[in-house]
């Protein structure tokens, strides 16, 4: 019975941690170290794409894009985050990387079918992005920002 006990106290802790309010689930000095942008929906239809009025894709970004669909609860998100802000660091000059909240921007993710987090748009400069879900290997990632610079 105390065996049970223990086990039942260690769940409750781990839910618990899991569950931290959005303002303190990052560190302060995380923020300063990371090139990546939240966008709104209103920052969206002005720095990557206006689907409100175009039919056809048109990128308005200036340099290459990677987009992040996530939430702050999902496991996959969070094995995705250091590997996106340590790139947006490592190709600030030459890539934008942005963040969109699913959960604060509903109407966003649902013009571009997010069904599944995280899901990545890789967006050059001309054509259509290249979309992929799940958590990806760094590797993975690099190779798909090659792609699109």
């Amino acid at each position: 019975m105390k065996h049970i006990s223990l086990i039942t106290l260690a769940l409750l802790l781990f839910a618990a941690c899991g569950n931290r309010p959005a303002e303190t689930a990052a560190p302060q000095a995380e923020e300063q170290t990371t090139k990546v942008i939240h966008l709104t929906k209103a920052d969206f239809i002005t720095k990557v794409f206006n689907y409100e009025t175009a039919t056809e894709w048109k990128y308005l970004g200036d340099k290459p894009a990677v987009i992040d669909f996530y939430a702050i609860w999902c496991g996959p998100c969070k094995v995705m985050s250091p590997i996106l802000d340590e790139l947006s660091v490592q190709y600030a000059d030459s890539i934008y990387f942005y963040k969109i909240d699913v959960d604060k921007e509903q109407e966003l993710s649902a013009a571009f079918g997010i069904r599944s987090i995280p899901t990545l748009f890789f967006i050059p400069l001309s054509g259509t992005p290249q979309v992929l879900e799940g958590a990806l290997p760094k590797e993975d990632v690099v190779k798909m920002i090659q792609q699109i610079q």
